[in-house]
């Protein structure tokens, strides 16, 4: 099983999703428009379920290695179980939220306020098969459009909080960078993808050594030249100086590669 999945179904209900978001911030109400058509917003939900976990269906839920939470979703949403709150910014309950308010049906036995009921990886795969697994497969097959449709507006939301946080002689920096970026598809995707895979650099306790590496951190590194070019050296500049600040407890170099090769697509 494949992105074919649904795919006209898929194509149609974003067809009817406007596909100019217009972002407006600061107290001037500056405008940012990004310009997506259905088949590139397609595209761009395509290669984020194909960086998270090839494309595949059983890449829906996974939990990975050295890690405290389930990856649910085409962006790996994280979902704590119940007294597991790490560092990271927890996505799936407001996924859940986003999906109500779209009109999606949620199994029964889960809602917003739900925590992950498999308490840990061993104990999350030897529920494969099992009632409460299979509800969740179809959910989060069944809402593939609205993951879509919520990584995009992630990084809809994510520029105004991004300038609140930036130090005052970096906020002319970060909006050029973001508005350079969001001026081709390549652009567009590489910042989707990224907001989605390491978030907007806001979040307080991502943090290692009080160093950030969400996207804020990366546009901040940006120096000239070309923007694709740019932004990715700035990204990998940003993930390595993660790992290097990393607790050595999570041995965080064993990702760095395929972060780097993510990281790789943009230009592409």
């Amino acid at each position: 099983m494949s992105w074919r999945i649904g795919r006209l179904s898929l194509f149609s209900f974003l067809l009817l999703w406007i596909p100019v978001l217009a972002l407006a911030y600061g107290k001037e109400k500056k405008r940012v428009e990004l310009f997506l058509t259905a088949s590139q917003a397609e595209l761009i939900g395509k290669k984020i379920w194909e960086n998270e976990s090839g494309g595949k269906v059983s890449g829906l839920l996974a939990w990975n290695v050295g890690e405290d939470f389930a990856s649910l979703g085409i962006c790996h949403f994280i979902w704590y179980p119940a007294g597991k709150k790490g560092p990271f910014e927890e996505s799936f309950p407001r996924f859940l939220e986003f999906a109500l308010e779209n009109g999606a049906k949620l199994p029964r036995w889960l809602t917003p306020q739900s925590n992950c009921p498999w308490s840990t990886r061993t104990v999350f795969y030897a529920a494969e098969g099992g009632r409460q697994m299979e509800e969740l497969k179809l959910f989060l097959l069944d809402t593939i459009p609205l993951q879509i449709q919520f990584a995009i507006l992630k990084l809809k939301n994510a520029l105004p909080k991004m300038l609140a946080l930036s130090p005052p002689n970096e906020k002319g920096k970060v909006e050029e960078n973001f508005i350079l970026l969001s001026q081709s598809p390549r652009g567009v995707y590489a910042l989707v993808d990224y907001v989605n895979f390491k978030g907007d650099g806001t979040w307080p306790t991502e943090r290692y050594k009080g160093k950030g590496w969400g996207l804020l951190q990366v546009l901040e590194e940006m120096d000239g030249g070309d923007p694709i070019d740019a932004f990715c050296q700035a990204a990998e500049n940003v993930l390595k100086r993660r790992v290097k600040n990393a607790p050595p407890s999570r041995h965080e170099e064993r990702w760095l590669a395929g972060w780097i090769n993510r990281i790789e697509t943009y230009r592409h």
